[in-house]
C-alpha cells in the first residue's frame, strides 16, 4: 500500500478554513487505497479514524517525507522547505487555490514596498511549485486554462510532456473542491429559536465561510438595512469573521463589515456574527437557513475562483444568492439554483432577497440533487486517487529543468532564489546545529564541574562517615563500660538494700522492744501519779477538816 504525504500550511482542527477541509477530505478519501499521513504545523485535538494526522516542523517533516511514495503539498510549502524537490517521491502540487491573484487583493492595503516585497515572494514560491511539481491540481477547467498558461511560460509544456500524454491529463487535471456522499443531518438547533434574535418563523440568511478583502459583504449589509426598514423577519447570520490560523491576513473586510453593522443598526437585530463555525456544526447552520449568499467584487481573483463554501449550499440543498463572474455563480444560473446578481448591485441584492421570501427551499431539491451527485469528494478526487496508485515522476522532472541554459529568465530567477534560500536554510541549520553543540558543550562542562564538585562531597562524606564510623565505635566502648558499672552499681545496690533491709529490721526490732519497755514506764508513771493524786486529796481533806474542826463536810 502506498504512502501517501499531504502537507498544509494550515490549521486543522475543529475550526477549519477551506485549506484545510481540503487536505481532510483528500486524506480521507485517499485512506480507502492508501496509507495517509496528514501533516500541519500547528497543534490538533482530532483523532481521525482513517490517517494519520501529525504536527510538524523541518525536521520531522524531512523525515516524514523520507519515506513518503507520494508528497501532496501547496502554497508556500516548497519555498519554505526546499528539501522536497530533491526527492525521488513525486510531487503532486494542489493548486485549487491560485494565490498570486488572491494575493493581489488580500495585500491592497499593506505599504507599498510591503506590498511588493510579499508579492515577489508570492510569485517566487508558485514558480518553485511549477517548476518542481510532477502532478497538478486545480479547481476547474477555467482554472486549468489560466494554469497551463504559466506551464508553458515555464518551459513544462515540452516536447517530453506532450509526448506523455498530448492532452497534458497527466501533468494538470481538474479535482474540484468537493462534497459529502451522505446528506446533511441536523443535529439539534442553532439559529431559529435557539440564537437570541432569529425566530422560529424568521428568513435566515447564511454567509458562508470567511470575510476576506476579495468579497463584498458591504452591498450585502446596505441591502439588509432596506429591509429592515420594511419588514423585521429576515436575519443575516455570517458564519466566521475571525480566521482560526491567526498568520493569514486580510481581515480588514470583515472588520469594515462589522463596523458598517454597527453604523446602520443591524448588530444583534438582523444581523449576526460567529467568530469561527466548527466544520462539523456547519450542517445545523446549512439545514435550519433559508437562503445561503456570497457576494464579491469584480477582479481577477473572482474570475478564476472556486467558492468552496458554496459546495456546502449545494450539499444541504440550500438556495444561493451569489454575485456573477466566478464557476460556481454559471453554475446556480444554469441550474437554476438560487439568484446571480452584478457587483455590488445593492438593488438587485435587496430584490433577490425579497423574491426568495415567497419561494420554498423545497423546490430547489430536485435541482440540487443533481448537480450534489457530480462533486462527491469521492467522485471529484479519481485523479488525485489514480495518481496515488500509480505514482509517477514528470518526464521532463530531470531533463530541462535542470539544464539552466535552457531555461526561461523567470526560472532561473525562481531557481537561483531557491538556491539562495536552500543555502540560507542549510547556514541557519548549521548556526543551530552549531548554537546546540556549544550548548551541550557548556552542559557537558557544567556536568563535570558537577561530577567534579559530587566527588569532592563524596570525599568529605567518606571522611565524615569514618569519623563517624570511629566515634561509633568509641559511643559503643563507652556503652558497654557504662553497662559494667550499671550492673556493678546494681550489685553494690542489691547488697547495700539486703544491708539496709536488715538494719532496718533490727531497729523495727528496737524500737518495739523500746516502745513497750515506754509503754510499762508510762503506766508505771501514771500508777505513780494516780497514788500521788490520791495522797494530795485524802491530805487535803485532813486539812480541811483540820480547819473546821471537826465539822463535817457536805
Amino acid at each position: 500500500m502506498r504512502h501517501v504525504l499531504i502537507i498544509t500550511h494550515d490549521v486543522v482542527d475543529r475550526h477549519m478554513a477551506g485549506p484545510a477541509i481540503r487536505c481532510w477530505e483528500l486524506a480521507r478519501v485517499l485512506s480507502r487505497t492508501a496509507r495517509v499521513t496528514l501533516a500541519t504545523p500547528h497543534p490538533t485535538s482530532l483523532a481521525p479514524a482513517g490517517f494519520a494526522l501529525v504536527q510538524y516542523d523541518a525536521v520531522r517533516l524531512q523525515a516524514l517525507a523520507a519515506e513518503s511514495d507520494v508528497i501532496v503539498l501547496s502554497a508556500s510549502t516548497l519555498w519554505l522547505y526546499p528539501f522536497l524537490r530533491d526527492l525521488e517521491s513525486p510531487l503532486v502540487v494542489d493548486i485549487y487555490d491560485p494565490f498570486l491573484v488572491e494575493s493581489l487583493p488580500l495585500l491592497s492595503v499593506q505599504p507599498r514596498a510591503e506590498r511588493e516585497r510579499r508579492h515577489s515572494d508570492v510569485l517566487d514560491a508558485l514558480t518553485d511549485l511549477l517548476v518542481w511539481g510532477d502532478f497538478f491540481l486545480c479547481a476547474s477547467e477555467k482554472q486549468r486554462d489560466y494554469w497551463l498558461g504559466w506551464l508553458n511560460a515555464l518551459d513544462r509544456v515540452n516536447p517530453a510532456t506532450y509526448d506523455d500524454d498530448p492532452t497534458l491529463r497527466r501533468l494538470i487535471d481538474v479535482v474540484a473542491f468537493g462534497l459529502p456522499e451522505q446528506p446533511p443531518q441536523r443535529t439539534h438547533a442553532v439559529l431559529k429559536s435557539a440564537r437570541p434574535g432569529i425566530a422560529a418563523d424568521d428568513h435566515v440568511l447564511l454567509w458562508g465561510g470567511g470575510v476576506y478583502n476579495w468579497f463584498d459583504p458591504l452591498t450585502l449589509l446596505q441591502a439588509m438595512a432596506r429591509i429592515w426598514a420594511q419588514r423585521q423577519d429576515v436575519k443575516l447570520v455570517f458564519l466566521g469573521i475571525r480566521h482560526p490560523n491567526p498568520t493569514v491576513g486580510g481581515a480588514e473586510m470583515a472588520e469594515r463589515a462589522v463596523a458598517l453593522s454597527q453604523e446602520l443598526g443591524l448588530t444583534d437585530r438582523c444581523v449576526f456574527f460567529n467568530d469561527w463555525t466548527p466544520y462539523e456544526e456547519r450542517q445545523n447552520y446549512l439545514l435550519e437557513a433559508d437562503l445561503g449568499v456570497s457576494l464579491h467584487f469584480a477582479h481577477l481573483e473572482t474570475h478564476f475562483s472556486f467558492r468552496t463554501r458554496l459546495l456546502d449550499c449545494i450539499w444541504a440543498a440550500l438556495p444561493i444568492l451569489v454575485t456573477r463572474g466566478d464557476v460556481l455563480s454559471e453554475t446556480v444560473e444554469q441550474h437554476r439554483l438560487g439568484w446571480t446578481v452584478a457587483p455590488e448591485d445593492v438593488d438587485g441584492v435587496t430584490a433577490a432577497i425579497l423574491e426568495s421570501l415567497s419561494v420554498p427551499r423545497q423546490a430547489f431539491a430536485d435541482r440540487f440533487a443533481a448537480v450534489a451527485r457530480e462533486l462527491t469528494w469521492e467522485r471529484v478526487a479519481q485523479p488525485l486517487v489514480a495518481f496515488c496508485q500509480q505514482p509517477r515522476r514528470a518526464p521532463d522532472r530531470w531533463g530541462a529543468r535542470e539544464d539552466l541554459r535552457a531555461l526561461p529568465v523567470l526560472k532561473v530567477i525562481s531557481h537561483c532564489n531557491a538556491l539562495r534560500r536552500d543555502l540560507i536554510a542549510r547556514d541557519e541549520r548549521l548556526t543551530f546545529l552549531d548554537n546546540v553543540l556549544r550548548e551541550r558543550e557548556m552542559a557537558i562542562a557544567n556536568l563535570e564541574r558537577v561530577v567534579l564538585t559530587r566527588e569532592t562531597d563524596a570525599a568529605i562524606l567518606r571522611n565524615e562517615l569514618a569519623a563517624l564510623q570511629r566515634h561509633a565505635a568509641q559511643l559503643e566502648q563507652h556503652r558497654e563500660q557504662l553497662e559494667q558499672g550499671i550492673a556493678r552499681l546494681e550489685t553494690a545496690l542489691r547488697e547495700q538494700g539486703a544491708a539496709k533491709e536488715a538494719e532496718i529490721a533490727r531497729l523495727e526490732t528496737a524500737l518495739r522492744e523500746q516502745g513497750a519497755a515506754k509503754d510499762a514506764e508510762i503506766a508505771r508513771l501514771q500508777q505513780t501519779l494516780d497514788q500521788i493524786r490520791q495522797g494530795r486529796v485524802m491530805r487535803l481533806l485532813d486539812g480541811v477538816q483540820h480547819i473546821f474542826k471537826g465539822a463535817p463536810l457536805e
